[in-house]
């Protein structure tokens, strides 16, 4: 095998089933490293001249490495931290190269020696408890699509999730029965649960009657889908928090941050709990951060500690769940719950 062949080979392999197969990395975490190498490529065919079909072991070097981050920062404006998560890439696949190319163990550890630069720490940005009420109370509740939009944004602040994790959340992935639990899929597919507040399970348990999703053959389907019936995309549940963002801006533009996303609903939820003085070590139990390194250190925190926790967060949408049109028909309410509709 040539050995530009060779350089194809890997690269195919790594990408294509080792982090998958082997590395069980997550889609998107995958699809950051692919990205990756096509600006890598992109660089040694712009500035180096040098082909893709072409490139070899002897082309990925530390100084045509240093050159593409300067490139990064220069001509696509990247952040320090955009940067460190390409390096972090490139090192990763320079420690399985070192594996199954050890005669290349110099150009490598070159590589790896190469820092991360040192990024400037920002505040995350986070609303009020107020702030959080007033979007919470903005979908319609008398269309179908409202009440999508309603249970969506509760869910994802009550859960804390990442937004990507809201995207892939199943109906099976409910457990409505007291005490109500979502698992979520996290980072290296890592499952986690997490509690629900009963405000938000009483309506989960109408929602999924409305849309079919309690039937057990439906388990395996999107729990939010768009207007053609699949999972939202992350861009879609920005559209629709960028939505409703902007309407309650314009009525009072003081209380909203100049920047919010779907993962300030993260960083709320946690800012909530540590105002309302739980335990910074259970905020991280919550939302999945504890990862192989710290679990030695941190004790995982059980079910029903995680509930009292959130139950120190003070209720900012119970009402607007109960007057969900929903609950305007009180015999079907009641029937649904002495059901006990759930997963």
């Amino acid at each position: 095998m040539r050995d530009n062949e060779k350089f194809a080979y890997h690269v195919s392999y790594y990408l294509g089933r080792y982090l998958s197969e082997i590395a069980g990395f997550s889609e998107n975490t995958i699809i950051s490293y692919c990205t990756t190498f096509e600006l890598l490529f992109q660089f040694l065919e712009s500035q180096k001249g040098l082909a893709v079909e072409s490139l070899t072991f002897g082309d990925l070097t530390a100084d045509n490495v240093l050159e593409f981050l300067c490139w990064l920062e220069e001509e696509h404006s990247n952040k320090a931290s955009t940067r460190n998560c390409r390096l972090a890439s490139i090192h990763a696949f320079c420690r399985y190269l070192l594996k199954t190319e050890p005669k290349m163990m110099f150009n490598l550890e070159q590589i790896l020696d190469i820092p991360l630069k040192k990024a400037a720490q920002t505040s995350p940005e986070y609303l009020s408890l107020e702030a959080m009420r007033r979007i919470l109370a903005l979908p319609s509740l008398g269309t179908k699509a409202g009440r999508r939009d309603s249970v969506l944004l509760a869910t994802l602040y009550n859960s804390g999730c990442r937004v990507q994790e809201l995207c892939d959340l199943k109906a099976g992935d409910l457990r409505l029965t007291n005490p109500a639990i979502l698992r979520i899929t996290g980072k290296g597919n890592k499952t986690r649960s997490v509690p629900i507040m009963e405000a938000l399970a009483k309506t989960l348990r109408l929602y999924l009657y409305e849309n079919k999703l309690d039937l057990p053959e439906n388990n395996g389907l999107p729990l939010f889908q768009n207007r053609s019936g699949e999972k939202f995309t992350r861009k879609g549940i920005s559209y629709i928090l960028d939505k409703y963002v902007s309407e309650a801006r314009q009525a009072d533009p003081q209380l909203f941050p100049s920047r919010i996303s779907p993962h300030s609903f993260r960083h709320s939820v946690s800012m909530h709990m540590l105002q309302a003085g739980v335990n910074i070590y259970h905020i991280r139990d919550f939302l999945g951060h504890v990862d192989v390194k710290t679990t030695e250190i941190y004790s995982r925190l059980d079910e029903e500690e995680k509930r009292k926790a959130l139950e120190k967060i003070p209720n900012i949408f119970s009402k607007n769940l109960e007057n969900a049109l929903w609950h305007t028909n009180k015999p079907l309410l009641q029937r649904l719950l002495d059901l006990g509709l759930s997963h």
